[in-house]
């Protein structure tokens, strides 16, 4: 499942950390997996433990304490809408309720043609911005009205050829 190009990615985030503090790197490997792999699956937390010599519950801790981390596969776009107070107060929950209408899915659900994963998560630090969004854990997408993110899901789909 890790392929030795991995590991050699692994071992670039292990020699950043003094001897015999490898553990250091556990989320820098999970990340690394989840970017070849699109997600973290137990046998990949089993395999990063076995190369990290830590015990597997440990790597999964980290896996499911922090919501970048997807558990399971997730559509090409993901889609992790904040719902925290200052966000709440701003429509953030609408906000979801649109894209779970527009996409035709529920909060934790991919679309069938497997283009959009919606989630909601906690704070972005961006509540100035209010609502705010990120796209694969990546892109920040702020003050997101219906108009907003109308022009987002379609121009995602438009740049996959799905429009």
């Amino acid at each position: 499942m890790i392929t030795e190009a991995t590991k050699a990615r692994f071992a670039r985030e292990v020699a950043k950390y003094p001897q015999g503090q490898q553990r250091s790197a556990v989320m820098a490997c999970l990340s690394i997996v989840q970017q070849e792999q699109g997600w973290v699956s137990q046998e990949s937390e089993a395999e990063i433990a076995a190369y990290l010599d830590m015990p597997e519950i440990a790597v999964h801790e980290v896996t499911t304490f922090y919501n970048m981390y997807n558990q399971q596969p997730v559509g090409k776009f993901k889609v992790a809408v904040c719902t925290n107070l200052p966000c709440l107060l701003r429509n953030g929950y609408e906000a979801l309720q649109h894209l779970e209408k527009k996409l035709g899915i529920k909060v934790g659900e991919t679309t069938a043609d497997g283009m959009f994963t919606l989630q909601q998560c906690e704070c972005l630090g961006a509540c100035a911005d209010a609502p705010v969004m990120l796209v694969n854990d990546r892109n920040m997408c702020s003050f997101m009205d219906d108009q907003k993110l109308d022009e987002l899901v379609d121009g995602l789909r438009a740049a996959e050829g799905q429009a």
